[in-house]
């Protein structure tokens, strides 16, 4: 065994420290609890101590830098150029500076920062308790918000500062371009740190009313969670995760909390309402949780020379651009979910979704059918249509009417057990060719909670 120094040194300690321990006479109630790095700086000439940028997925991995041409107040600022419309090298700049260390934020009750744009601008996104590991509980920022080439003081309260004890995510930045400004623009932040500011009071935590569904043993996504506060006598709204709340539920064995997420337990209903550090939420929810399917969906078994597949375990699978647009009036939210090792798309308050694939459409002029295999706990009927391009490049799509399924059509959709919709071509009438299919739109009046998987073409 080869030792170095410094573990010999822990090891040779150690002893020491049990003994010492062993023989005080101190009450360990009495200690102080260690606590994270206190550290409120971000960025202020430089990145803050072991702060550096990391970019979205998808984003201009160029798009931030340490600028000298504007500063506030300083030598040098942090600068952000957000890529013109079409942009080969991202659809908008974004990104976090986190920490390689937690810190612990609670002494504070807000981000500040100094910001300024090349143009008038709005921001969309800045904040901080995302550390782009897709595991962040406390999120939180403003939206939206007004920038000129003056600089602008922005302030972002922290709705609970209590729960940003071990945080890596010290600042959050977001932003497209504008069909004002499609060449896009540049911005510069400076001054960037946590602080402990008077005028920040009146607190008004937010949540929609809504009727929630889910499968027992999934997490409960809640969008829509904001607080607003009085910041030197103007609102201001922070929109921010769920997890900041404390929950409280008519009947415990239904839903509990996990990690700050709502978490279905149990089958049956109950209805929740929040607080935040002791004041009570405006609005409240019902949750109905349901068993999933005791299996998945039977495996298919077309050889694979006949099928293009777009999700299936079984199949290779062509490119999907997104499995939700999130386009405007939609209310559905989309999930990965699995059952005894078969993966599939759970989609939650469907009401109508669109799945994209136009960057790569796809031929189905050899195909004779659609297959999706779909499974609803409740719900009465469920609605498919195909859209069709001109060509591989056209921005000009064919809607054509929407065929529904029920428990009276063939193929028949049944709430509670798995549904083979095996859907011929034919039936869609489509007046334009196969040749470029670029989306499936998936709707519903009534089956809110539906898991698909199998989604292929064949012949």
């Amino acid at each position: 065994m080869n030792l170095s120094r410094g573990k010999l040194f822990i090891l040779a300690a150690l002893p020491l420290l049990i003994l010492s321990t062993g023989c005080s006479e101190r009450d360990p109630s009495g200690l102080d609890v260690a606590r994270a790095r206190i550290d409120p700086l971000v960025f202020d000439d430089d990145y803050g101590v072991d702060v550096y940028f990391q970019a979205f997925s998808g984003t201009d991995i160029y798009a931030a830098s340490i600028d000298s041409l504007y500063a506030y107040g300083s030598a040098r600022s942090f600068k952000v150029t957000v890529p013109p419309e079409g942009s080969a090298l991202g659809a908008y700049a974004g990104g976090v500076l986190t920490s390689s260390a937690v810190r612990d934020h609670a002494d504070f009750n807000a981000l500040t920062f100094y910001a300024r744009s090349s143009v008038n601008s709005s921001l969309n996104v800045a904040g901080f308790g995302n550390d782009n590991t897709g595991t962040s509980l406390y999120e939180a920022g403003r939206v939206d918000i007004p920038l000129t080439d003056e600089w602008t003081f922005v302030v972002i309260p922290i709705p609970s500062p209590s729960r940003l004890i071990a945080e890596r995510g010290q600042f959050t930045v977001a932003e497209g371009w504008e069909y004002a400004h499609p060449l896009g623009h540049e911005l510069w932040f400076d001054e960037i740190r946590f602080a402990e500011l008077d005028n920040i009071s009146n607190p008004r935590p937010y949540m929609p009313s809504v009727n929630l569904q889910a499968f027992v043993g999934t997490n409960v996504k809640l969008d829509g969670i904001s607080t607003t506060f009085d910041v030197d006598g103007a609102d201001v709204e922070v929109v921010h995760s769920s997890s900041y709340f404390d929950y409280q539920f008519t009947d415990p064995s239904v839903a509990t909390v996990e990690r700050g997420l709502i978490k279905a337990v149990g089958v049956g209903e109950t209805a929740i309402a929040a607080s935040l550090d002791g004041i009570a939420v405006e609005g409240s929810d019902t949750l109905t949780a349901y068993l999933p399917p005791s299996g998945p969906a039977d495996a298919p078994t077309l050889p694979a020379s006949d099928v293009i597949s777009m999700f299936s375990d079984v199949y290779q699978d062509v490119l999907v651009d997104t499995w939700n647009p999130h386009w405007g009036g939609t209310t559905t939210q989309v999930a990965d979910y699995s059952i005894d090792g078969d993966n599939m798309k759970m989609y939650s308050f469907l009401n109508w979704v669109g799945i994209m694939f136009t960057s790569q459409k796809i031929d189905a002029s050899e195909m004779t059918h659609l297959h999706l295999d779909v499974f609803a706990p409740e719900g009465t009927n469920f609605r498919v249509k195909v859209v069709a391009f001109g060509s591989a490049d056209d921005g000009n799509s064919d809607h054509e009417p929407q065929l529904q399924f029920d428990a009276y059509s063939t193929p028949a959709f049944v709430a509670g057990e798995w549904s083979s919709l095996e859907i011929p071509l034919a039936d869609f009438n489509l007046a334009v060719s196969w040749e470029f299919i670029g989306i499936i739109v998936l709707s519903t009046d009534d089956a809110e909670l539906v898991l698909v998987d199998n989604l292929y073409w064949h012949k």
